[in-house]
């Protein structure tokens, strides 16, 4: 046969292999590419998974712990009759703690506006609370100030209200702070101030006091001193109980019988001053002088029995010499009036 007649071959057997491997090996990479790029995109996930796990637990743990720290603030500041309180400017919109419901006997969470609030305080204490509350506003400052409230459900109260100011650009837009019951503090001091100040007998000014007043006095003041007459006879007859009744009795009147006089105080067993501040001229000091001497003249009646006291008394007017004897010449004038009879006034005569 010719070499005409031969079968064509088209292509070398070899070369079909090596284009198949080719083809392979980049399809392999491919694959090999997409499956690591894969793994690195399902590692990440998961890595941002656990970051993403790790910080909702950590915000859930502060949120635990915030939750934790309200309740604990919200218990002791029920302990400790403390609450916070804010009120953003200029609409004077009002957010309280549970604490500052309580103090006012408002239901929890209830809407408050400040006309309703400023309604509970008293008078004096509203006036003090609106001056105190601007100052502090107008020089941006914090401030301070105890104040008498009737709370809703009608306790009396007092509070001490702190608070500070906010500014953005130097313009006022918050007050914040804390508001708390100092009732039992505010009636603890007001018991130990009248324990020094006050006699516990006659609830009229000790002699502390008025010898604190005394130095005090002005030019154109005047001192009364007075004495009980037949006191002794009232206690030794009928006993201290008795006695004491009639120094309360005595009180009394001296306190009606000194309306227009600046001090009434009990400086001794049945000795009592009286001190006149301002302006004391002679017919005036004299008219106060009668109406003690009057009032005192009256039988008291204790229990059945009619008691009989009276008083003397002497006045000096620091007008008519130096302030240092005034108390000298008062109780000279004092001692002038009992040997006139008791019952009767004298005037020191000026030096």
């Amino acid at each position: 046969m010719s070499s005409d007649d031969d079968p064509i071959d088209p292509l070398p057997t070899p070369h079909r292999p090596r284009l198949a491997s080719a083809a392979l090996r980049l399809a392999t990479r491919a694959v090999d590419a997409a499956a690591a790029q894969r793994w690195r995109d399902t590692a990440t996930i998961l890595t941002l998974r656990g970051e993403l796990a790790a910080q909702a637990a950590l915000i859930q743990r502060q949120a635990d712990a915030l939750a934790d720290m309200t309740r604990i603030f919200e218990a002791a500041s029920a302990e400790a009759r403390i609450g916070l309180w804010q009120c953003d400017l200029p609409d004077e919109s009002l957010r309280w703690s549970e604490g500052v419901y309580d103090l006012f006997e408002f239901p929890h969470g209830s809407p408050v506006s400040r006309p309703e609030t400023l309604a509970c305080y008293t008078e004096e204490a509203r006036r003090h609370l609106v001056a105190v509350r601007a100052e502090a506003i107008g020089r941006r400052s914090p401030f301070t100030l105890d104040a008498e409230i009737v709370a809703g459900r009608g306790s009396r109260r007092w509070i001490r209200i702190t608070g500070s100011v906010e500014t953005r650009a130097g313009v006022p837009v918050r007050l914040f702070g804390f508001k708390q019951d100092i009732t039992e503090q505010k009636l603890s001091a007001d018991r130990t101030r009248y324990r020094a100040e006050f006699d516990r007998m006659t609830g009229l000014a000790n002699r502390s006091v008025f010898d604190e007043r005394l130095a005090q006095l002005s030019e154109s003041g005047a001192l009364f001193l007075v004495d009980l007459d037949g006191f002794k006879a009232i206690n030794d007859t009928y006993g201290h109980a008795v006695g004491d009744v009639c120094l309360q009795e005595a009180a009394r009147r001296l306190r009606a019988a000194c309306q227009e006089t600046d001090l009434v105080a009990r400086i001794g067993g049945d000795e009592f001053a009286v001190l006149v501040e301002r302006e004391a001229d002679g017919p005036f000091c004299e008219a106060i002088g009668r109406r003690i001497v009057a009032a005192m003249r009256d039988p008291y009646h204790h229990r059945g029995v009619c008691l009989r006291f009276g008083a003397s008394v002497g006045i000096a007017r620091v007008a008519a010499s130096a302030p240092a004897d005034l108390f000298t010449r008062a109780d000279a004038a004092l001692y002038a009036a009992k040997a006139a009879g008791r019952g009767t006034l004298r005037m020191a005569l000026p030096r």
